[in-house]
């Protein structure tokens, strides 16, 4: 088929009465459905006032995803410096940690991994503190690569940004509370990043579901307006990567960053809390079509216009098909 005559056929496509609902389906929607976990770890405090916010932001945390967002109690694992054995945030245990989950995760299950504390910089190495011996953001790397599945990593900490640069990887979503290293006063990112999760209005498209993204622009606004209330100049500026360029972008800025982090939501995929079989089915088909839509956005650079066009077309009909029949038995 040449281009133009396949470039007809799209223009066929998109003029058609499916219109409105391919450009809805065009925006970054759920990859495929699996099993949700999240990691939780607030580090050294120093301090105790510092300790009774680390705590209060743990604990909501981890309320907040086992209840608003219906993660699996046995899924949220949460490890601090006041308890003990396997629970107490060390450099050991977290190796042990992830060394399990690099056996059960699959490609398909989603992590979302939370530091709350204090992080440094010593001029070569970022860390964050933990109880004995803290891990570089190197370290971290070694801990994180190689686990399948889909990666969300949320550094709350000042000088974080160098976790940015060090994990940064096509797909995986790196969320810092600072834009650089020298930024090494207290945050308040993890406040309005818990804030975010306890709000449902973070939920900006109004699709009945709360995006990596829409919690990281809502954390991304509390802060600014933080600072402007008080007069203040801001000591922080959060960041997003999931491109893998080592860069990042501000929630109100334009930037290439940010198609992952639309993609992975945090509350079940729906069709898994429906008794009808038949919608449960097709509501797994579409999700594993708009994850092979992402995963075409990905390739679109090496490929040529007449391949993208061709793979493209082929998906929106299929989501068309299915996303009809969904509306049937809705």
């Amino acid at each position: 088929m040449t281009r133009a005559v396949h470039a007809s056929r799209f223009s066929l496509l998109c003029s058609s009465s499916l219109f409105v609902l391919l450009l809805a389906l065009l925006l970054p929607a759920s990859a495929a459905a699996g099993e949700r976990y999240a990691v939780l770890i607030s580090g050294v405090s120093g301090e105790e006032k510092y300790a009774a916010q680390q705590q209060k932001w743990r604990a909501e945390l981890g309320a907040f995803l086992t209840t608003s967002f219906k993660f699996p109690d046995a899924n949220v694992v949460s490890l601090d410096e006041q308890s003990e054995a396997s629970s107490r945030a060390t450099a050991a245990n977290l190796r042990r940690l992830f060394g399990d989950l690099r056996r059960r995760l699959t490609r398909d299950d989603m992590l979302m991994v939370v530091l709350i504390g204090h992080g440094t910089f010593d001029g070569v190495d970022a860390k964050f503190n933990l109880v004995g011996p803290d891990l570089s953001a190197a370290e971290w790397k070694t801990l994180l690569d190689g686990l399948p599945g889909r990666l969300v990593v949320v550094n709350t900490t000042a000088s974080s940004f160098p976790f940015l640069e060090e994990l940064s990887r096509a797909g995986r979503v790196v969320i810092t509370a600072t834009d650089s290293a020298a930024q090494r006063f207290a945050t308040i990112f993890p406040e309005y990043f818990t804030r975010a999760l306890a709000d449902r209005s973070s939920d900006f498209d109004k699709n009945g579901r709360v995006s990596v993204w829409e919690v990281f622009t809502a954390a991304s606004a509390g802060v600014k307006r933080h600072y402007e209330q008080r007069g203040q100049l801001s000591t922080e500026r959060p960041l997003l990567d999931d491109n893998g360029d080592r860069e990042g972008r501000e929630a109100n800025t334009p930037g290439e960053d940010g198609a992952s982090a639309q993609a992975i939501y945090l509350d079940p995929d729906p069709g898994t809390n429906t008794a009808d079989a038949e919608l449960a089915a097709l509501e797994r088909q579409r999700v594993a079509l708009e994850k092979q839509l992402e995963e075409l956005k990905v390739r679109r650079a090496s490929m040529s216009d007449a391949q993208y066009q061709a793979e493209l077309e082929k998906i929106l009909v299929e989501l068309a098909r299915v996303a009809q029949e969904i509306r049937k038995r809705s």
